[in-house]
């Protein structure tokens, strides 16, 4: 069945993401090139590298020190964070970092994965579409009345990291 925009809000807002943006296309199913997990992978990388220009974001996550770094780096992406398609392979999205975002794996991945296979065989679907690189809610990215000591100290390790390669 297909939604209508108003039933896709809901179905998202049911799902705890009432801040998701929502983007309308017309699938264009083609066939995924074999190598594409290679790519993928060294997309990762080039997307997890790009993360210094969101400490903001990942300081709210609630990362230990060892994960953030490790994340910063691009050496690992911590347990229970996934980077996502912004647009599916099958459905004409590209291998491209622009059409990648990072979001807790549960629930926010597991909720978008029902989300858009519940739209399975429509015309049309309803693509969630963050506007940064990390999705967190809004109201889990904000800090208490006293400032949040933890994202100015990751924030100004990530400016020393981002200073270190000239970015």
């Amino acid at each position: 069945m297909q939604l209508s925009q108003g039933a896709a809000e809901k179905i998202i807002t049911d799902l705890g993401m009432d801040d998701m943006p929502l983007t309308l296309m017309r699938p264009d199913c083609r066939p995924v090139s074999p190598n594409w997990y290679a790519r993928y992978r060294e997309l990762c990388h080039e997307f997890i590298m790009s993360l210094t220009d969101s400490v903001e974001t990942l300081a709210f996550m609630n990362l230990t020190q060892d994960e953030f770094m490790n994340l910063i780096m691009g050496k690992s992406v911590p347990n229970n964070l996934s980077i996502r398609f912004r647009t599916p392979l099958v459905w004409g999205g590209k291998l491209e970092t622009d059409n990648l975002f990072m979001c807790w794996t549960f629930p926010h991945s597991h909720n978008l994965d029902r989300f858009i296979i519940g739209q399975s065989g429509n015309e049309q679907i309803w693509l969630p579409n963050p506007a940064k690189k990390i999705y967190l809610p809004a109201h889990m990215a904000s800090g208490g009345d006293g400032g949040n000591a933890t994202s100015d100290r990751l924030s100004q390790m990530a400016a020393q990291i981002a200073a270190g390669r000239d970015i």
